[in-house]
C-alpha cells in the first residue's frame, strides 16, 4: 500500500509532502487499517479550514481525500503524523 499525504498552508505557508509504501513491513496490517479509516472520514472536495491553518491532501493507492485543520479525526491525524515523521 502506498501512502501519500501532502500538507500545505499555515502561517509561513510551507508544503510538506511525504510517502510510505508498506509492501514488506512488519506493521503493514496496521497502517492499512489506519488508511483506510482515515479515508473514510476524509471529504472529496478541499474544505475551507482556519486562518494560517493547515490542509491536507491523503492518497493511498491513488484514491485521494482532504481534510482540515482544526477538524481532522483522529485517525487523520495519527496517520499524517506517521507518515509526515516516516516518509521519505
Amino acid at each position: 500500500m502506498r501512502i501519500q499525504v501532502r500538507r500545505t498552508g499555515g502561517f509561513a505557508g510551507i508544503e510538506r509532502h511525504a510517502e510510505v509504501n508498506t509492501s514488506g513491513r512488519p506493521d503493514a496490517l496496521d497502517w492499512q487499517a489506519l488508511a483506510q479509516q482515515a479515508l473514510s472520514g476524509g471529504q472529496g472536495s478541499r474544505p475551507l479550514g482556519v486562518p494560517d491553518g493547515f490542509s491536507y491532501e491523503i492518497t493511498v493507492d491513488g484514491k485521494t481525500v482532504y481534510a482540515a485543520d482544526p477538524r481532522l479525526t483522529h485517525e487523520q491525524r495519527e496517520l499524517i503524523s506517521r507518515v509526515l515523521k516516516e516518509g521519505a
